[in-house]
C-alpha cells in the first residue's frame, strides 16, 4: 500500500486525488494533507480518510480546525512550515505537489529532498527553480512525475527507450475560451467570461492563464525542465478538443501522441501508479464519438503574452521567475476587477521591460527576484487605477 501526501488537498487537484484514491481501496492510504483556508472540506476528507497529519495556511485556522475536528492523535500544523513538514516527512513515499504558485516551491523542494515519488502538478516550482529540483532528485535519488496533462503525455510517450530519439515535443493547447473570439472584443472581456473554460474545470488562476494561454508559456519552461530539452525543441498546436495531450516527434519522423479523456484524474492515477498502471474506472475515450480533432498554428496577435513566455524560455536565467511573479499579481488583479483582462498583458510588458537578469543560484536568489518582480508588478498596477 502507499502512503500519500496531499499537498493542496482542497484544490482543484486534490480533491480528484481523492476520488482516484477512493476508487482504489486497499492500494493507497493518505499519510498527510495541506490545505488554504477551506477548513470545512478539509475536515470532511480528515473524517473519511483519517491522515496522521494536516496543516492549514492560517496559524487561527489550525488552532480553530484542532479544536473542533475533535479526532484524537491527529497532529495539525500550520502555515508554509506545516507545508514543507508535510512534504519532507516520513509518513508518506508519494507526494503529490498541488499548491497554487510559487507557494509550493518549498514543501515541494523537501519532498525531493526526501527522495519520495513527486507527482507534480505545481508546474510554477519546475518553472523558476527546475535546475535546482532537478540536482535534488539527483541526488536524493526522487521521481518527479509530471501531473499536468501535456506533461503526463510527454511523460508516457518518452518512456520505452524513446528519450534519445526525440526530435521535438509538442504540447497541445485548448485556446480557451476566447480561441474564436474578434480580438476587438477583448477589451471587454469580463473575469466570468474568462473563467468559462470550453474543456477543463480548473482552479481561477489556471482558468484565467488558459484564456490568455500563459499556462501552456509556463509549460514550455517546465518541460524544457523536465525533459532537458532546449528551446528549438518544443513547440506548441491549439487543439480544442482537448483530447490529445502531447505529440513527440522523433528522428525517423514518426510521431507519438497520448490521448485520453479531458479529466485530471487520469493523470493522476498514472502519476500514483507509477511506474505500473491499475483499471481506472472512469468511462475509457471513445474516438468514434469524439468525433474530428484540430489542431491550429497559435495566433501570437490572439495570445501575445506566450510571446513573453517564449523569450522567458530562451533567455532562461532570472526571468522565468519574474514571469511568474508578475503574471500571478497581474491575474490577480483581474480576478479582483481591479485591471481588465487586455490590462494582464499591458502589465506584464510593462513589468518584464523594468526587469534586470540576475543570478540564479538558490531559493534565496529565486525568492528575492519574486519578491522585487511582485512589487514592482503591484506598483505598475496602482498607476492604472
Amino acid at each position: 500500500m502507499k502512503s500519500v501526501a496531499i499537498l493542496g488537498s482542497t484544490g482543484t487537484i486534490g480533491r480528484n486525488t481523492l476520488d482516484v484514491i477512493r476508487r482504489h481501496p486497499g492500494e493507497f492510504r493518505v499519510a498527510a494533507l495541506a490545505a488554504g483556508a477551506n477548513s470545512r472540506l478539509l475536515a470532511e476528507q480528515v473524517r473519511e480518510f483519517r491522515p496522521r497529519i494536516v496543516s492549514l495556511d492560517r496559524p487561527e485556522d489550525a488552532a480553530s480546525f484542532r479544536r473542533g475536528i475533535g479526532i484524537r492523535g491527529l497532529k495539525v500544523l500550520a502555515g508554509l512550515e506545516g507545508a514543507v513538514e508535510i512534504g519532507g516527512g516520513p509518513e508518506s513515499t508519494v507526494v503529490v505537489s498541488a499548491i497554487t504558485g510559487i507557494a509550493g516551491l518549498r514543501p515541494t523542494l523537501a519532498a525531493v529532498r526526501a527522495g519520495k515519488i513527486v507527482a507534480l502538478a505545481n508546474k510554477e516550482s519546475m518553472v523558476v527553480a527546475g535546475s535546482l529540483l532537478r540536482k535534488a532528485a539527483a541526488a536524493s535519488g526522487a521521481v518527479i512525475v509530471p501531473v499536468d496533462s501535456e506533461h503526463s503525455g510527454v511523460f508516457q510517450c518518452l518512456t520505452g527507450g524513446n528519450r534519445p530519439h526525440v526530435k521535438k515535443v509538442i504540447l497541445t493547447a485548448s485556446g480557451g475560451p476566447f480561441f474564436k473570439t474578434p480580438l476587438r472584443e477583448f477589451r471587454t472581456k469580463s473575469v466570468a467570461e474568462a473563467l468559462a473554460h470550453p474543456r477543463w474545470r480548473m482552479g481561477r488562476k489556471v482558468t484565467v492563464d488558459s484564456a490568455t494561454l500563459m499556462n501552456k508559456g509556463l509549460e514550455l519552461i517546465e518541460a524544457r525542465a523536465l525533459f532537458d530539452l532546449e528551446p528549438g525543441e518544443l513547440g506548441i498546436l491549439i487543439h480544442p478538443q482537448s483530447i490529445v495531450h502531447a505529440l513527440v516527434e522523433l528522428c525517423d519522423g514518426s510521431i507519438l501522441a497520448q490521448l485520453s479523456p479531458t479529466d485530471m484524474r487520469f493523470p493522476i492515477q498514472y502519476a500514483l501508479t507509477y511506474p505500473g498502471r491499475r483499471e481506472s474506472g472512469l468511462p475509457p475515450l471513445d474516438l468514434a464519438a469524439a468525433g474530428p480533432l484540430e489542431f491550429h498554428e497559435v495566433e501570437l496577435r490572439r495570445y501575445p503574452l506566450l510571446a513573453l513566455a517564449l523569450r522567458a524560455l530562451k533567455e532562461g536565467g532570472s526571468l522565468p521567475v519574474a514571469l511568474n511573479a508578475a503574471n500571478e499579481v497581474a491575474v490577480e488583479a483581474f480576478l479582483s476587477g481591479r485591471i481588465g483582462f487586455l490590462g494582464i498583458t499591458d502589465v506584464l510588458h510593462a513589468a518584464l521591460d523594468r526587469h534586470i537578469r540576475a543570478s540564479v543560484l538558490d531559493l534565496d536568489d529565486i525568492f528575492d527576484i519574486d519578491r522585487r518582480t511582485r512589487e514592482r508588478t503591484a506598483r505598475i498596477i496602482q498607476r492604472k487605477e
